[in-house]
């Protein structure tokens, strides 16, 4: 076996196996921060089994495959805000972009939940 600073190529090479189960890389574009938010939320969820673990990691893998950060932001914001109280929240429950974004993350999640879990 290879070594590479003290480290096996067989080490290495198992280290790198999860990134090469993560088709195309689909949340290489999201940020770590917003991967994790997203884990643990659905891991609160769902229990906090490896089970569990590996689906919501899945789903994520699989809502950045179908849509790209900047689009999962938007109707990640348009969500959060329409929860809020008042008038002006209103423009993010009832206008069009924000029925829109949130109706393309719902499907974006239920693909991954028909994939995942």
């Amino acid at each position: 076996m290879v070594r590479f600073m003290g480290i096996s190529a067989g080490l290495l090479m198992l280290a790198a196996a999860p990134a090469a189960a993560n088709p195309a890389g689909a949340a290489g574009d999201y940020p770590t921060a917003t991967i994790a938010d997203y884990v643990l939320a659905c891991m609160q969820t769902n229990g906090r089994t490896r089970q569990a673990l590996e689906s919501c990691s899945c789903s994520i893998d699989v809502i950045a495959s179908i849509l790209p950060y900047d689009r999962y932001e938007r109707a990640e914001t348009f969500k959060s805000m329409s929860l809020t109280t008042g008038e002006n929240a209103g423009l993010f429950r009832e206008s069009k972009p924000a029925k829109e974004a949130r109706t393309e993350l719902k499907r974006a999640q239920a693909e991954a939940d028909v994939r995942c879990f």
